[in-house]
């Protein structure tokens, strides 16, 4: 069973209902999770925001924490996940941002930085990974990872 089916099938058990902010996916998880029959019962909405403004004007991420940490960052992700939450009222959601390259590698962030959040029930958690590869293969990385990462926290 691919990833998005297992999640699918844990917000299923849970009756849990899941929405997303993402960036350097672009609308990939959101894609993923909506190729699985029967997710319309817990996936209404997603956001694709690429630029600074848009992860401010559209979902809220505050410009302070993109000012001092960077929009590749762990306390992005995590306010894009938070305010996510915010708007939508799922009880999970999740943020990502990342450098897919092969451009915009940042001292200390080299292309392959995805950072990752995700808000569940009141918390949130986030982390990074690196990946390799081609800007197709980060980016099909970064989705796999996710979605995983989701099954993970829910069946914790």
């Amino acid at each position: 069973m691919e990833a998005a089916e297992r999640l699918v099938e844990v917000l299923k058990k849970r009756n849990f209902k899941i929405s997303g902010a993402e960036s350097c996916t672009g609308g990939m998880v959101a894609a993923a999770l909506t190729s699985v029959s029967g997710v319309s019962a817990f996936f209404e909405e997603s956001f694709v925001v690429y630029s600074e403004r848009t992860k401010i004007k559209n979902i809220g991420v505050r410009s302070e924490i993109i000012e001092k940490f960077g929009v590749v960052s762990l306390e992005c992700a995590a306010e894009m996940a938070e305010k996510t939450a915010e708007k939508t009222g799922a009880d999970i959601t999740f943020g990502i941002t990342g450098i897919a390259g092969p451009t915009g590698a940042e001292p200390g962030k080299p292309v392959g930085t995805v950072c990752f959040g995700v808000f569940l029930c009141g918390r949130t958690e986030s982390t990074v990974r690196y990946f390799s590869g081609s800007r197709e293969s980060v980016r099909e990385q970064a989705v796999e990872f996710i979605l995983n990462w989701m099954v993970e926290l829910l069946e914790a």
